[in-house]
């Protein structure tokens, strides 16, 4: 297996390094800001060495992780002397391998790899990340490579384009980061009759999960519920009354989410254009 090291060690270094040393790869190290920060590696990764440097982890592994912050991905790469035959790989979603052009100069294979999931803390990554899917830019030898690596994470992967990484990664914010916002709009709401934020969410979680199993397994529109896939006008125009009163805040993010649910709802088969129309003129009406 490939000597792979990773510069950066944090929640994403350290999951994955957990992951592909119980998959045979030949963890040879890692470097970090600070050799005792929380999260180390070092206590659940066997014979883990903590490099004293970058260039330590470079000049001992076969494959380099760059698993820093993005902001600092392009340093890195520049800072450190690279060589041919080395791949140099980064996690970051946003970020086309254009930041490694250090080390692709330097005759290094260069590509991204990145887990399509969210990462709260090391021991949630480590439980997420095995059947996820990762977004993989690279060519040649270092895709089959990542693609192997990918699947034996258990996981699937996509080829990027350069192009396509940044729709790709605010796609992924539109999912997850902002069904945390959705859901904190959700439980805001509660607290105008006087349901504190914890017996909010623990009452809205199977209604959550719920949508995520119809989502899994009768897929998008038919999983649409709701006013809107009923063509219900008149609930729509209740909810538009009392947000006005009790949240107004919360009526221009509920009227846009609105107007985008229409389409499902005429995908899905169950209104007509004439009720799409209505639908539209009362979430219009502000």
């Amino acid at each position: 297996m490939l000597k792979v090291g990773f510069i950066g060690a944090g929640t994403v270094g350290t999951a994955l390094a957990v992951l592909l040393s119980s998959k045979g790869y030949r963890f040879v190290g890692a470097s970090r800001r600070s050799r005792t920060s929380a999260g180390s590696p070092a206590g659940v990764v066997s014979n883990l060495r903590i490099l004293d440097s970058n260039q330590e982890v470079a000049d001992a592994a076969e494959l380099v992780f760059i698993t820093t912050p993005d902001d600092a991905i392009a340093t890195v790469a520049s800072q450190v002397r690279w060589h041919s035959g080395q791949s140099v790989i980064h996690c970051s979603g946003a970020d086309s391998t254009d930041i490694l052009e250090p080390a692709r100069k330097s005759g290094a294979m260069v590509g991204g790899f990145h887990p399509l999931q969210t990462f709260a803390g090391v021991e949630q990554a480590i439980e997420n990340i095995p059947g996820s899917t990762f977004g993989i830019e690279a060519e040649g030898p270092l895709l089959t490579t990542l693609k192997d690596m990918a699947v034996a994470l258990d996981g699937h992967w996509i080829k990027l384009k350069a192009g396509d990484k940044v729709a790709y990664h605010a796609a992924a914010v539109f999912a997850c980061n902002y069904l945390v916002t959705l859901v904190k709009m959700a439980t805001d709401l509660w607290q105008t009759f006087s349901v504190p934020t914890d017996k909010a969410t623990e009452a809205l979680l199977p209604l959550i999960k719920g949508t995520l199993h119809n989502i899994e397994t009768i897929g998008i529109p038919n999983c649409l519920t709701g006013p809107i896939a009923r063509g219900d006008t008149g609930t729509v125009d209740k909810h538009l009354k009392a947000l006005r009163e009790k949240a107004p805040a919360l009526l221009s993010p509920y009227e846009e989410l609105g107007l985008q649910t229409i389409p499902i709802a005429l995908a899905k088969g169950k209104i007509d254009t004439k009720q799409a129309s209505e639908l539209e003129a009362v979430l219009k009406t502000n």
